[in-house]
């Protein structure tokens, strides 16, 4: 038994409870016990005792709803999304090799344990190398590749299958296997009928790029004669089993397709701002009834995959774009990134309760950036998690009731060896592009 004493315990519950001096016990991999430290089981001699001391918060790990795995960073920063992609990504996931592709996995998913990230939903390629670096770091991964039309020379709707064959349940069942699809200017109408089948098929989940920018819609319509968002409706994509990244530019019509469909949708706020693709409408989609998470996207264009910061630009960016401090309160873009993100992949976590899975981070309270705090405030305790917190504060990370980071430390793998070997993969890689 794994025991968190002496903590503050962010529960999530139905009932937003907050435990100020809560003690939370883990058996395996699910939640056992929640509750105040005087009425919980004594622990054990062989159990594994972390105590909080007062001075660390107990709370749900965040996932990350739309990631891409990143071999690079640091490049193009100056370029539009179109240009962006065809000058500094494609050319690299293009050429990507298996070991290339599980030490940029590596590098990126404990980049995002050390966040506080207890799950991402990991578009990219070669997904045998991502489910091994998801098994070797302890990280819960969600992976898709990004199907195009075969003439792209790309990853498509075969390597999907074998994707799925090869890897679903991998690591114990935290590895699974969603159908992925680039974007409408890699794909077509046909193509997304052919996703949706191979979905259904394989009794799995769909994870999609729509209407991230405005070249991206006017190709579609030009194209195809309908926007990206319509055509994966009327093609059958959108359901609660889809997960649609960005939703930028979505129109009335196509915010109540999300809603009448259930679709969950990935927000990614330093991406689409930092590529210049626009500001997203989420305090209509919530309105709506839609599930909306939080994602960082990629490193490449985010440049961090500290989710935090992608939290507090969602609570404020969208003030600042209407002009309005009472929308997007923090309660709200915290559940976000942890109760949403989950609900969007049907994970039985998401909150502390009994039986729930046992993915926790805490997070240290005894901070510049917690301070001042009132012991008993629910409202300051949020409002700093969301306005002043950021990844270095997360101290331990539990995934699936395994702790995958103690202290700031990682435990199941040598951080400098993971950063060794992304940098080198990351050298050759540029020398086989002649950069």
């Amino acid at each position: 038994m794994i025991v968190l004493k002496n903590g503050v315990v962010l529960t999530n519950d139905k009932d937003d409870r907050v435990i100020w001096g809560g003690t939370v016990c883990i058996t395996g991999n699910r939640i056992t016990y929640v509750g105040d430290d005087a009425h919980a089981p004594a622990p054990q001699p062989a159990d594994t005792v972390i105590d909080c001391e007062g001075s660390r918060l107990i709370m749900p790990g965040l996932v990350d709803l739309h990631y891409h795995t990143c071999i690079s960073r640091g490049e193009g920063d100056w370029l539009p999304l179109m240009e962006w992609l065809d000058e500094t990504w494609y050319p690299y996931i293009n050429n990507i090799d298996p070991e290339s592709a599980y030490h940029a996995a590596m590098a990126s998913y404990c980049e995002s344990i050390k966040a506080g990230v207890t799950c991402v939903n990991d578009m990219y390629r070669q997904l045998p190398s991502l489910a091994r670096a998801a098994e070797d770091s302890g990280m819960r991964a969600v992976l898709s590749n990004d199907v195009m039309l075969r003439k792209f020379g790309h990853d498509n709707i075969d390597t999907a299958r074998e994707a799925y064959e090869q890897c679903d349940g991998k690591a114990d069942g935290r590895v699974e296997v969603y159908i992925g699809y680039e974007w409408m200017p890699k794909g077509s109408p046909e193509l997304l009928r052919e996703v949706r089948a191979l979905a259904d098929e394989l009794d799995t989940g769909i994870h999609i790029h729509l209407n991230e920018s405005l070249s991206e819609i006017e190709y579609s319509k030009e194209q195809f004669g309908r926007r990206p968002a319509e055509l994966a409706y009327e093609n059958g994509v959108l359901g609660p089993d889809c997960v649609a990244a960005h939703c930028v530019w979505l129109s009335d019509t196509e915010i109540a397709m999300m809603a009448e469909t259930r679709t969950s949708i990935a927000h990614n706020p330093l991406s689409n701002a930092k590529l210049g693709s626009g500001i997203a409408r989420v305090p209509d989609y919530l309105a709506r009834g839609v599930n909306v998470g939080i994602g960082h996207d990629a490193a490449k264009c985010a440049d961090s995959r500290d989710l935090w910061e992608n939290i507090r630009a969602a609570a404020v960016y969208h003030r600042g774009a209407r002009v309005d401090s009472s929308i997007m309160p923090a309660s709200t873009v915290l559940k976000m990134a942890t109760t949403n993100g989950n609900k969007a992949l049907h994970h039985d976590a998401g909150s502390i309760e009994t039986g729930r899975l046992a993915d926790i981070v805490t997070v240290d309270l005894d901070t510049f950036a917690m301070t001042p705090l009132r012991w008993g405030d629910d409202q300051q305790l949020c409002s700093h998690l969301v306005y002043s917190n950021n990844g270095s504060y997360v101290l331990d990370s539990i995934i699936d009731g395994r702790i995958v980071m103690r202290d700031r430390q990682l435990t199941m793998v040598d951080e400098r060896d993971v950063i060794r070997n992304a940098t080198k993969a990351y050298l050759q890689m540029r020398e086989r592009l002649g950069k």
